[in-house]
């Protein structure tokens, strides 16, 4: 199931970079975005009207195993990533890894003819292994599925099986994961650790601000467009007035790379000397606008430019180093928002090293105590 899983990704991670290739090439293609949304919406109502529930299924039947995850969530939430990418809305893709770990694990449950504690496990060896592959984090994989499945210790070592195979099959077919630097040791003096200590404060508020814009807004957009498809319209048009007010491309898409050395980018956050004070929140209401208006992705990725963003801003108020801050605000924001402190902190240690481990930790667990008890998202048992 694993190198199932980790083959699929890899294939999904090339096919998302092919399709911001070509936005990059033709940028009229983000006028599309409305029209986007209804081919998505249209074929998943045609073809998968029990897949909606996307990882909040997954989680829930985790929780307690029912009906079974789809099988056609797979390519459907992949097709449905594409073409919110293609088109430059602004969204995640660990979402889609993760439903598609879960489907394919749920698909082979079923032609094997699992128990229902088998197929619990499956299901959380198929998210460690998604989320393991498309981030080449395959320790935090495991952590993150450990923590979905309420931190059943027994499913650690399973978990950590499957992320590591999916981590490597992902790996074999030659997909590159992106690096980030961060400079030197650096002196933790108590006037630099009180900069850390306030900046990873303003990370789990800015974890809280984004889950209760996010859940406001998807409240909102039901509100005054009951259709799904009348919502992907309004949330497409939005996004592109949003497009013209900010004056940049910077934030449509993954926000990853870009052909334009120029742009903001995850990745200029920790080479570039340059301090964005406002890129953090450009960004949120991007991703914000998209996934409310049900376009599919996903929130890490998004959270993660976030996070290195505000980072990025606080650095240059504080007087402190850039890059240290990006990689901390990069994984405290996140931590906040999903209430996993351990497992970003883990993740960040797989993407930055061990050289700031202490730095990053304190991080993470500063800002999911201060962030609230609302999450980016919740298992279906818990509403």
């Amino acid at each position: 199931m694993a190198a199932v899983v980790g083959s699929v990704c890899a294939f999904f991670l090339w096919s998302l970079d092919a399709v911001t290739g070509i936005r990059f090439s033709h940028p009229w293609l983000l006028y599309f975005l409305p029209v986007a949304g209804v081919v998505v919406i249209w074929v998943y109502g045609k073809f998968g009207r029990d897949c909606e529930g996307g990882t909040s299924l997954i989680m829930g039947e985790i929780d307690e195993p029912r009906t079974g995850v789809p099988r056609a969530m797979a390519p459907l939430v992949l097709f449905g990533t594409l073409m919110t990418h293609l088109c430059g809305g602004s969204a995640g893709r660990e979402g889609t890894a993760v439903q598609m770990g879960g489907s394919i694990a749920g698909w082979l449950s079923r032609a094997a003819k699992l128990e229902p504690a088998q197929v619990r496990m499956m299901l959380m060896g198929g998210v460690a292994a998604g989320f393991g592959a498309v981030f080449g984090t395959p320790f935090a994989g495991a952590l993150f599925a450990v923590k979905v499945a309420r931190f059943r210790v027994e499913s650690l070592g399973p978990c950590l099986a499957s992320a590591l195979v999916g981590d490597w099959v992902c790996d074999a077919w030659g997909t590159v994961h992106t690096r980030y630097v961060v400079g030197g040791a650096f002196t933790l003096s108590p006037w630099l650790a009180g900069k850390m200590v306030f900046a990873a404060v303003v990370f789990g508020l800015a974890a809280r601000f984004y889950c209760a814009v996010s859940h406001s807004a998807s409240g909102f957009m039901k509100r005054a467009a009951p259709s799904a498809m009348l919502r992907s319209v309004l949330g497409g048009v939005l996004v592109i007035a949003l497009f013209f007010v900010a004056g940049t491309g910077d934030y449509l898409g993954l926000g990853v790379w870009s052909r334009d050395a120029s742009a903001v980018t995850i990745s200029s956050f920790f080479t570039s000397p340059e301090i964005h004070p406002w890129s953090w929140i450009w960004k949120l209401v991007f991703t914000v606008l998209t996934l409310s208006a049900g376009f599919k992705g996903g929130e890490f990725t998004p959270l993660f430019f976030i996070g290195a963003a505000l980072g990025n801003a606080l650095a240059g108020l504080c007087s402190a180093p850039p890059d240290l801050f990006a990689a901390l605000g990069f994984a405290a924001v996140f931590a906040g928002a999903a209430k996993s402190p351990l497992a970003s902190t883990v993740m960040a240690l797989e993407l930055f090293g061990p050289t700031h481990g202490i730095y990053l930790a304190a991080a993470c667990f500063i800002a999911r105590a201060v962030s609230g008890k609302s999450s980016i998202f919740v298992s279906p048992t818990d509403k």
